[in-house]
């Protein structure tokens, strides 16, 4: 195979995210296939022995073995990260293999954590539960709060992880400021940016050293397949993270990764429309509920922020009912067009209970601290009319009694 797109990369490394996310890291066969190919292999074979001591020597480029090396999953590697604006990516076998990795591939007992307090559950478990079992300390805090980051620096602090927005709280943390506080004390950046993806927002525009995807979300985008990946420096990804990768096996798949690839061909307009849908969506919520959580309206806190590093405010907003998780059921059970589920970056509407699926197993202390109360709702606004999503609400909403 050669590569037909991305030969030049003082060229292509111009081109904006919308075209890498259709051009970027193309490779073709002798055959001339216009979409990707799928190598459906786990390993490949030599011309001769000498071939084979090279490529495992690192001598010869060619592939060994496909928990290390696909065609596939290369030309997804490459595409993530020219739209990231990285250097290199390495991709993983899901959202949370990629963060796992991220995080533990530069860890090591004795080592310390500053991370935000709102975050994804099982990105609380990796800080609050397996990173104690290695002897590696974590302090959380407000992320929002950008004096609380500098306070909660140590000797032996190694990384800053967070994600913004945060998973559920829809918190914003200051990418500018923050990750150059950590550059300032020698302290690498993890940034999770799986609400916005780089069709949205492009944390190493300001200053992040590495930034970690569930791909399973939006650059799929339809619900098919999981995946993860890291994007970084070449010497964090092949010096720092493939060592760890390569012996711990959180392997992507070619099938799942040609799935995301035909994903990111329409990831800009997906989540563009997508933004447009739940910004009106939201406008309507708020009318209805005590309290919005969307970065793309005024009423939020930190609605300029949000704007100054997001080129869109995303599909993801939550809302808060005091009726609590009674209320939030029933209006759960209500919908009619919108489903229940727990997954984000769907072109389908989802709405979910975070507090009895995505952050149940934080348990009720640690929710109350990250401000994931009993009556909220998370909502993906998918690509339905917006006229749909608001009318399937309004009822859901007034059955709820609202």
């Amino acid at each position: 195979m050669k590569r037909t797109t991305g030969r030049n990369r003082a060229i292509t490394s111009q081109w904006r995210p919308a075209t890498q996310a259709v051009r970027g890291g193309t490779w073709r066969s002798e055959q001339g296939e216009t979409s990707e190919a799928l190598f459906l292999t786990s390993g490949y074979c030599y011309d001769d022995a000498q071939t084979a001591a090279a490529r495992f020597a690192g001598d010869d480029d060619g592939m060994t073995y496909s928990r290390l090396q696909n065609p596939t999953v290369q030309m997804l590697e490459e595409r993530i990260a020219l739209m990231e604006g990285a250097a290199a990516c390495r991709a993983q076998a899901s959202g949370m293999a990629a963060m796992t990795a991220a995080l533990l591939c530069q860890l090591s007992a004795g080592d310390h954590v500053v991370a935000a307090r709102a975050a994804f559950g099982s990105c609380r478990w990796l800080t609050d539960s397996l990173f104690p079992r290695f002897g590696i300390e974590t302090t959380t805090i407000d992320s929002r709060d950008n004096a609380a980051w500098e306070q909660a620096i140590r000797p032996n602090t190694k990384v800053f992880f967070f994600e913004t927005p945060a998973n559920p709280t829809m918190d914003i943390v200051d990418l500018a400021t923050v990750c150059g506080l950590a550059k300032a004390h020698g302290i690498t950046t993890v940034v999770d940016n799986a609400f916005c993806t780089p069709a949205l927002q492009r944390p190493m525009d300001f200053g992040a050293d590495v930034v970690a995807y569930s791909a399973t979300k939006l650059m799929d985008g339809q619900g098919r397949v999981l995946a993860g990946a890291v994007c970084g420096s070449e010497a964090f990804i092949n010096d720092v993270l493939l060592p760890f990768q390569r012996n711990t096996g959180p392997t992507l798949a070619p099938f799942n990764a040609w799935v995301v690839l035909k994903g990111l061909e329409t990831l800009d307009m997906r989540a563009r429309r997508q933004s447009e849908n739940a910004l009106a969506v939201g406008k309507f919520v708020e009318t209805r509920v005590p309290k919005i959580l969307h970065p793309g309206l005024a009423s939020h806190p930190q609605h300029n922020l949000a704007m100054a590093q997001m080129k869109a405010c995303g599909p993801i907003f939550s809302f808060i009912l005091d009726g609590g998780r009674e209320q939030a059921h029933t209006l759960l059970n209500a919908l009619e067009l919108a489903d229940i589920s727990n997954n984000i970056g769907d072109s389908r509407t989802l709405l979910t209970h975070p507090a009895s699926t995505t952050h149940h197993g934080v348990g009720a202390e640690g929710r109350e601290a990250m401000g994931v109360v009993e009556g909220m709702i998370r909502i993906n606004v998918g690509l339905e009319d917006p006229e749909d999503i608001i009318a399937d609400l309004d009822q859901a909403l007034t059955a709820a009694g609202l």
